[in-house]
């Protein structure tokens, strides 16, 4: 009798003050299986949420109210728990042949412009999981 070990699977945290567009991030992740999805709409509470959620992955906004993208990536960095999480910025503020020309990298962080398809969205999460 073989016996089928459950893959566990990889939490993903997005922190996005745009609650229709993170409705959508949350639909695309969760038909792969692969993932659990956490949501936080409010920037003041990203960090409460990723100690408790404890993600695998951030997925993170840079224009927020409260707290911006950049503070809340300086928050994680900071807390012993957090700071080697890999965070992916999605944001509008960069068009995507910057990202291109920089080969994702902007300021020592991944970036991926808005819109985003979810075929790219999924590969970009993937190859910073790893296997």
């Amino acid at each position: 009798m073989k016996l089928e070990t459950k893959k566990k699977k990889k939490k993903v945290l997005i922190i996005d003050d745009e609650r229709d567009f993170t409705r959508l991030l949350v639909s695309v992740l969760e038909l792969h299986e692969e993932y659990e999805v956490c949501v936080q709409n409010n920037s003041r509470l990203a960090l409460a949420t990723a100690q408790s959620f404890a993600p695998d992955i951030v997925i993170l906004d840079v224009v927020m109210p409260e707290f911006d993208g950049g503070q809340v990536h300086a928050l994680f960095k900071e807390d012993a728990a957090l700071k080697n999480v890999p965070i992916i910025f999605l944001t509008s503020i960069v068009q995507e042949n910057e990202v291109e020309r920089h080969q994702g990298v902007i300021g020592g962080s991944y970036y991926v412009a808005k819109p985003v398809s979810a075929s790219r969205l999924i590969s970009v999460i993937a190859e910073h999981l790893g296997p």
